[in-house]
Parts: C-alpha cells; sequence; structure tokens
C-alpha cells in the first residue's frame, strides 16, 4: 500500500508500494511550515514534479535532484530551464493535456490559471504555465492541484481522482469557498487542503474547507508530517 504524506505548504510525498519515492514542489528550507529539510530524502528520492516556478513551490529542487539523481518531471520551459541552467541531467518535458506512462504509473499535466514567472537564478528567458497534476500510484489516482483559482475545467475531472490535493489560502490562488466547489466538481474520494496557513496572507481556517465541501467527499486536514495510506 503506498502513502501519502503533507510536508507543509503546497508539498507533499507519494510512495508507491514498491519503494518509489515521489515529491511535489519540495518548498523546504525556508518553509515555516515544513516537517523535514531536504536532507530527509537524500538516501532516496525518484521524482521531483513541479507546478509551476514559483519560489515557493521550486523550492529545493534543483538541490533534491543534484543530490539525489531524481527525474524532474515540469512543464517543457521549466523542465528546460533546469537542463540549460541548472544543470540536471534527468528531465522529463511535458505539458498541458499531455501524459506519459511512467514506472510508477500514470502522470497527466492538467490546466491551472496561476502565474508563470520562474523565480530563479539566470530565469529571465523563462516563463511557463502553471499546471495541476493527475497520477495514479499503486492504482489510487491523485490530483494535486497546484497554484489555481476555480476553473470549470475541474468538472473534466470527475470520476478521475481518488485524492485531490487543492489550494485553500486564498488572495494568490482559490479561497475554501471556491476550493469546496472544486471538490464537488471534482468528487473525489477524499480532500486534502493545501496552500494555506504558511503566510499571513494565506492565513485560513481549513474549517472553512470542510464546511464548503459538506458531504461531497471525506475532508482530510493533514498537518505537516501526517500520512494518508493510500
Amino acid at each position: 500500500m503506498g502513502r501519502l504524506i503533507y510536508h507543509g505548504h503546497s508539498c507533499v510525498e507519494l510512495t508507491s508500494a514498491d519503494g518509489t519515492r515521489l515529491l511535489i514542489d519540495p518548498f523546504l528550507t525556508g518553509n515555516p511550515n515544513a516537517d523535514v529539510g531536504p536532507e530527509h530524502f537524500h538516501d532516496r528520492l525518484d521524482y521531483v514534479i513541479l507546478t509551476h516556478g514559483h519560489a515557493d513551490h521550486i523550492g529545493d529542487a534543483w538541490s533534491l535532484v543534484e543530490r539525489t539523481g531524481a527525474t524532474l518531471i515540469a512543464t517543457y520551459e521549466l523542465a528546460s530551464y533546469a537542463q540549460e541552467v541548472k544543470g540536471v541531467v534527468n528531465a522529463h518535458p511535458m505539458h498541458i493535456g499531455g501524459g506519459w506512462d511512467f514506472p510508477f504509473g500514470r502522470l497527466k499535466l492538467t490546466p491551472a490559471i496561476h502565474g508563470g514567472k520562474v523565480e530563479s537564478d539566470g530565469a529571465e528567458a523563462y516563463t511557463t504555465i502553471p499546471a495541476g497534476v493527475v497520477l495514479a500510484v499503486d492504482g489510487t489516482r491523485v490530483y494535486h492541484a497546484g497554484d489555481t483559482a476555480l476553473t470549470r475545467d475541474m468538472e473534466l475531472l470527475e470520476g478521475q481522482v481518488d485524492i485531490a490535493l487543492v489550494p485553500i489560502g486564498d488572495n494568490f490562488t482559490m479561497g475554501p469557498e471556491d476550493a469546496g466547489r472544486a471538490i464537488r466538481m471534482i468528487a473525489p474520494r477524499v480532500a486534502i487542503p493545501i496552500h494555506y496557513a504558511t503566510f499571513d496572507l494565506i492565513a485560513v481556517d481549513p474549517e472553512r474547507f470542510r464546511t464548503a465541501v459538506g458531504g461531497a467527499a471525506d475532508v482530510r486536514i493533514l498537518g505537516p508530517g501526517e500520512t494518508l495510506e493510500i
């Protein structure tokens, strides 16, 4: 059985039954809510997945990929930056609507409405479209929405997602009420709030999200370091 571990903000670890280890949006260093630092993954990390290029999402990606040899999965422009500027060897470029069958399962990038700036040294020539991610781990379909507003495109995910992780922090992304509407569109089995309470501007009570979801899904509010068996 696989595991999902929340590491604060939007950082989510997924581990399959065979030990394959994936990390989404590894903002650990400088994250006041992170329960672990990047060294936690130095023993093994197989994939780093980025939804977009903002600093609170790419975080420790470059050092983790260099240290562990993990494969980076990101949009074409972000993967190109990683290879051409950061010297990342193992990168798999993708784009919105495209999917690929990886050894751990299928991964597809979905639309996300947000900003495209890449906040990293030497990235002035690079921008990208933010993405959400739908991936399968041990047959469980997980949706990480990245940073996004509420969009009717989420209706297209109905019936395709078992666990949905959605931002609720408001201000930069959808707030808890819009996130609740998103969950009602997607109709997952489990809904998990992310991207909140890290900074004052996104200091949102996650119970508002639970109320907004109502009976549409089983809401699991995970603290940093808490685990959900998948």
